[in-house]
């Protein structure tokens, strides 16, 4: 590519971005305040923690006190806060909350997997997954970036829900810690020490590359070491192929990349992922081969999930070899999992068992995914709420 065409690229890109968060901010999450006033430390930055801390009065050192007793040991009282003298204690609780979402249900299935239905202060709600390793004390915690979805993917049961809201960085991490509450599993490990909740999977509710900025601030929270310290290796961002958003994600955090394929041809893909028509496959793939994290040990993951007649041929498993060749990547493919009124079926075992092979023989692992917690709609693409975007009234 010449320097030239580098060039547009990289402003098209930079428009493009910019068009996008321009966008994003139509749909920001409320202020994280409660009814009182009082400021939710969680979500914010060491920055602004810091700023909120020194707007009370308290001395700098303190930003460090809080922050470990927020995110390492899972503090939700500040009465808690031990190595804190309570006069200060006292303080804090009059000018602050450290939040968590309220949990409106909680369903566990018979394979153990777990889902929340949690709502924030707006009564809005958004769905977690708990999914837990079937050989080892492990698993991942599947997150919402979004209530609802503006992507509309035709085999998935988030996309029948229009986008009401982003979530912000206080409810994005939020439901991280308050998964963790409910397991115990606060202090956080040291290091790379296991936990049951040892992974986060961006791939709930929404598009994380719609709402970048609150996805990016919550992961740089999660990512700290002196707090949650999740690796970027333990945590696994999912789109549907927002290119400029995929450059920027790349180089500013750096996590495991997965991409919603599903289709191996423009037309099919433009039916089935809308998104295609404006970033269609070979932007997608292009964008993943610039990806910087990828590497033999951090393949990209692309997500195709299994259609009855619809994208599960043996020359679509040869496409798509072709496609992805040359990438360090690995296929999930994913039977699909219904829901009520899908116009889709679940691909034989047959079929998705000579969709495997192609690929597996080409030399790319692609191991079929487990439906997991299906009786509970937890199942990948089973995600919905019933939250609803308020209209603003009319004149």
């Amino acid at each position: 590519m010449s320097a030239i065409t580098d060039q547009s690229v990289l402003e098209l890109s930079e428009a493009e971005r910019a068009r996008i968060l321009a966008k994003t901010a139509r749909f920001a999450p409320p202020e994280a305040h409660t009814a009182d006033g009082r400021k939710d430390l969680v979500g914010l930055s060491r920055a602004e923690l810091a700023a909120a801390l020194a707007e009370m009065g308290a001395e700098p050192f303190r930003t460090k006190q809080v922050w470990h007793w927020i995110y390492h040991q899972g503090a939700t009282e500040f009465s808690r806060m031990s190595s804190i003298a309570r006069p200060m204690q006292e303080k804090l609780a009059e000018h602050f909350v450290i939040g968590r979402p309220t949990a409106s249900t909680v369903q566990t299935s018979t394979d153990e997997t777990r889902k929340w239905l949690f709502k924030f202060r707006d009564g809005q709600e958004a769905e977690t997954v708990y999914i837990p390793d079937k050989h080892e004390d492990r698993g991942a915690v599947c997150i919402s970036s979004q209530v609802g979805c503006t992507l509309s993917c035709r085999f998935c049961h988030t996309g029948t829900q229009a986008l009401v809201r982003n979530l912000g960085a206080a409810e994005i991490v939020g439901q991280f810690m308050a998964a963790r509450d409910s397991y115990g599993e606060w202090p956080s490990p040291k290091g790379e020490t296991p936990r049951l909740l040892s992974t986060i999977v961006l791939m709930g509710m929404g598009e994380p590359l719609y709402n970048y900025e609150n996805v990016a601030k919550a992961m740089t929270i999660v990512m700290d070491n002196e707090g949650i310290a999740l690796s970027r290796r333990r945590i696994t961002l999912s789109t549907s192929g927002v290119v400029p958003m995929m450059d920027r994600a790349g180089s500013e955090l750096g996590v495991n990349l997965a991409v919603s394929l599903h289709a191996v041809r423009d037309d099919l893909r433009d039916e089935i992922v809308p998104l295609n028509r404006k970033y269609p496959i070979r932007e997608v793939i292009a964008a993943c081969r610039r990806y910087p994290a990828a590497s033999n040990a951090r393949r990209i993951t692309f997500e195709y999930v299994m259609l009855k007649g619809v994208n599960d041929s043996e020359a679509e498993a040869h496409e798509l070899v072709r496609l992805i060749a040359g990438i360090p990547a690995k296929v999930n493919l994913i039977p699909f999992n219904p829901w009520p009124g899908s116009p889709y079926e679940t691909s034989t075992n047959a079929a998705i068992d000579r969709f495997s092979r192609i690929v597996m023989d080409a030399g790319f692992s692609s191991p079929v995914r487990a439906p997991r917690g299906r009786d509970i709609l937890a199942a990948c693409g089973q995600l919905r709420t019933e939250s609803r975007r308020e209209r603003a009234s009319e004149a």
